[in-house]
């Protein structure tokens, strides 16, 4: 019978409305009927609560609500309430669930113990402190605050506020008056775990261990809740204990307790315990399995990885989402970009969808191999299937974004990365926004941008705070450009904000920014104030003695590494190398490399032959760089030629600079750097058509000659000067005093070398083009504008010019300034007439 038809037919029974004719309600409209007849009856009082069920259970809570509002409060009647809360709740309506809340007292209702923990939850995940201790002061002026399931609660609630302190004085004023549970101490316990502070969760689940009675003993998700902390702090002895613990008390056979433990041994990178503990497990799921090939990822164990990977799917088991991400994740951190992409179209074929880690990887792995087109399709896949562009929740996308601008900057797009740093609100940059970008321009861009961004981040966004990677990005910046005073402020402002020097990265970039800009010394200081040291911080120290043709030093350094038991790689081999070649230590560079093998266990590699190459031809000894050369296990690639054809322009070998010359091309070498050479080598010859004849195949193959630029810092900044440059408004100034400092140091003996002059005109005129290169101009002009006696410091963007290395060998000794050039290659320390590099650069 037609549900209607059987409600009219028996209008006149009381006792056929009824909570039994209510449930036969399946629509709105039904349940209305039956609420009309109920109010004509007169048996509305009888039967509201169960029409208060009947309208929530057809997803009507507008008229539950209504119906509510006209009830008189009652303690049975509550229960309509707490339903009504709790909907909202689940489907995330959190200000809703206050909004009840607040009807629901302003109506005279009292909220019972099962109200209070509904509406802690809503003020824990919005997160509102402020609503959340209003609502913690009712619950004490109303007595609820003895009621343990109201306090637990209390205790979530302002732990996810993260008000740490407040949760705490909470659950200690339970434990005084002894209103606590399993529940309480389990609350508490993530609570700080889940705030990142591991270390106290761990030592309150100790006190929990050793202090409470047989009733309140750890459970399973005590286990589970503490396993994550020991992972995160590396800390496999306590993680041992929980394990042992699990297995006395029978909880081992828990597969979340299992699960936990197989990750916790996986991130402490105990991958043999990990798997005794997978293979005891009577139950596995595929959590379990992710387990095991995430921590394999992690540890650089990626054939047992993929194995582990390849035997999930024989095994029939449901690769998910994490599955798929473990892989892309270890092939990307790897450097294996293309692996990481085949990976990620097998996880497509399969239907699996990527979320954001997987994008993440997958950008990873882009950037990795500088594939800009996939990871462009991989921006358009994110745009279309993750981001969030209403940016109602923009923590969701930050992770995507932050690794679209990694990787747009380490392809070497560096305007699309600014494009999407710029497109992010700044209230929702963090500080991987920021050093993500500034990253990339220090390493990728203009450097002077990168300190312009990160000089930005310190002045415009208060609420975030550089951490040691933006510091270090913004000294590699520093480096790049040999910006001294940029680089002492950064220094300054790291001691000012008391960052931990013993973040090694960051005295590392220290070392690195003061050597290649020029202050030696200070970098020393540094690298002596450091409480520990790695492989790098002894190959940085090195590399700037090389650089600034302190040999000696190096040598020094080395020898010093080595008494601390510290074995060299093939790095820092190269490094010491390098510091041979560029300080004339022909011997001892010789002995090294001849020993290699013997001393250190490292096969020479072409670049340690290149720079043996370089450090015979600088000394004059071809032969012995031509038989090098001839015994090389591997084919002469454009390095090793690039280093003989530099000896043959120093000593003016044309014969066997055009040979080196005729290799490089062979193998299609388009370096502008290598034609000058050959140019510079023909020019000293003054076999003027064949300069023409360079220039002119530079101009058929496309290579271009780099503009030389140099920069000196003035009193006002940085200033940047390129041959012939007469744009600086001190222009006249600078041109005057160089004339007047050329015409001095001729008298001194100075001869102008027009072989650097590389056109085929008279040699006065040559002079007079030697007479505006770049580097000359800036050195006019550190004069003009630097404090007396303070040192003038020039950058110049290729080698310095020979006939420039000359002239200001010469100025160095008529005035009351150190000169410190750097170029392409190395530092020149010019005073008192003389330079660092006697001769060798």
């Amino acid at each position: 019978m037609p549900f209607r038809s059987l409600l009219y037919q028996t209008s006149n029974a009381i006792n056929l409305i009824s909570p039994a004719l209510l449930k036969q309600c399946k629509s709105i409209s039904q349940a209305n009927l039956v609420h009309q007849q109920a109010i004509v009856q007169g048996l509305l009082t009888h039967f509201s609560i169960n029409l208060v069920s009947t309208y929530l259970a057809l997803n009507a809570p507008s008229h539950a609500l209504s119906l509510l509002r006209r009830l008189t409060p009652s303690s049975d009647a509550v229960y309509s309430w707490n339903a009504l809360i709790r909907r909202a709740l689940r489907l995330g309506l959190l200000h809703r669930s206050l909004s009840l809340f607040r009807t629901m007292r302003r109506l005279s209702w009292s909220p019972d113990h099962y109200t209070y923990p509904f509406i802690f939850k809503a003020c824990g995940e919005l997160p509102s402190f402020s609503h959340g201790s209003c609502v913690h002061a009712v619950v004490v002026s109303t007595g609820f605050d003895s009621n343990v399931f109201v306090c637990n609660a209390t205790v979530a609630m302002y732990g996810r506020c993260g008000a740490l302190d407040y949760a705490r004085q909470v659950f200690d004023e339970m434990l005084v008056r002894e209103i606590f549970d399993l529940v309480s101490w389990n609350s508490i316990t993530a609570v700080f775990i889940q705030s990142g502070d591991s270390k106290r969760g761990i030592e309150l689940f100790r006190r929990m261990w050793k202090e409470c009675d047989f009733n309140v003993r750890p459970d399973a998700v005590s286990l589970v809740n503490v396993l994550p902390a020991c992972a995160s702090m590396g800390d496999c002895l306590s993680g041992k204990q929980v394990h042992g613990f699990s297995v006395r008390s029978g909880l081992f056979d828990d597969v979340y307790v299992a699960n936990s433990l197989v990750d916790m041994y996986a991130k402490c990178g105990m991958m043999n315990e990990a798997n005794k503990v997978f293979d005891r497990m009577e139950i596995k799921d595929v959590v379990s399995w992710n387990s095991m090939v995430t921590g394999y990822s992690q540890i650089g164990k990626f054939e047992e990885a993929v194995g582990l990977f390849e035997k999930m799917s024989e095994e029939n088991i449901e690769l998910d989402v994490v599955s798929w991400s473990a892989v892309i994740a270890g092939y990307s951190q790897r450097g294996l970009g293309y692996e990481a992409l085949n990976v990620f179209r097998q996880m497509q074929v399969c239907g699996s969808n990527p979320n954001e880690v997987t994008l993440v990887s997958l950008l990873s792995g882009c950037a990795s191999i500088g594939a800009l087109l996939h990871g462009k399709e991989t921006h358009c896949h994110a745009i279309k299937c993750i981001l969030n562009f209403d940016r109602s929740d923009p923590r969701e996308d930050g992770l995507v974004l932050n690794a679209m601008i990694d990787m747009y900057t380490k392809c070497e797009d560096i305007s699309a990365g600014r494009a999407i740093f710029d497109s992010i609100s700044p209230k929702d940059r963090n500080v991987v926004t920021w050093t993500a970008m500034i990253g990339g321009y220090a390493q990728h861009g203009e450097a002077n941008d990168g300190l312009e961004l990160f000089s930005r981040m310190i002045k415009e966004d208060r609420l975030v705070k550089p951490n040691a990677f933006t510091i270090s990005c913004a000294l590699m910046a520093c480096a790049r450009l040999a910006a001294l005073r940029s680089g002492r402020q950064i220094h300054a402002y790291v001691l000012r904000n008391q960052y931990d020097f013993d973040v090694l990265h960051v005295a590392n970039c220290l070392v690195d920014m003061y050597s290649k800009s020029g202050d030696i010394g200070a970098a020393r200081v540094v690298f002596d104030n450091m409480k520990r040291r790695n492989d790098v911080s002894w190959t940085s120290l090195m590399t700037g003695y090389g650089m600034h043709g302190q040999g000696e030093e190096a040598v020094k350094v080395f020898d010093q590494m080595s008494r601390e038991g510290l074995d060299p790689d093939g790095v820092t081999l190269l490094v010491l190398l390098y510091a041979c070649s560029h300080s004339g230590m022909v011997d001892e560079g010789m002995r090294y490399f001849s020993n290699m093998s013997k001393d250190f266990g490292v096969a020479p590699g072409e670049e340690h032959y290149a720079s043996m190459v370089d450090l015979l031809s600088r000394a004059g000894r071809f032969d012995d760089a031509t038989k090098l050369i001839e015994d090389m296990p591997m084919k002469p690639g454009p390095i090793v030629w690039v280093g003989l054809l530099s000896g043959c322009r120093v000593h003016a070998n044309v014969e066997l600079g055009e040979y080196a010359a005729g290799q490089l091309m062979e193998l299609e070498s388009e370096s502008d750097g290598s034609y000058t050479l050959l140019s510079n080598i023909y020019a000293n010859a003054r076999r003027w058509k064949d300069v023409t004849r360079i220039r002119s195949l530079m101009k058929h193959s496309g290579v271009r000659k780099r503009p030389g630029c140099s920069w000196v810092q003035g009193k006002k900044g940085t200033e940047t000067f390129f041959v012939g440059d007469r744009s600086h408004r001190e222009s006249k100034q600078i041109y005057g005093l160089l004339s007047e400092l050329i015409r001095r140091i001729k008298v001194a003996g100075y001869v102008p070398e027009t072989s650097f002059a590389l056109h085929d005109v008279d040699d006065e005129e040559k002079g007079d083009l030697l007479f505006e290169h770049s580097e000359k101009l800036a050195l006019a002009y550190g004069i003009l504008t630097s404090a007396p006696g303070a040192p003038i410091r020039i950058t110049k963007n290729l080698r310095v010019c020979g006939d420039c290395h000359t002239a200001i060998t010469y100025i160095s000794n008529i005035i009351h300034h150190e000169i410190i050039l750097r170029d392409s290659s190395r530092f020149h320390h010019f005073k008192n007439g003389s330079c660092s590099c006697k001769g060798y650069w």
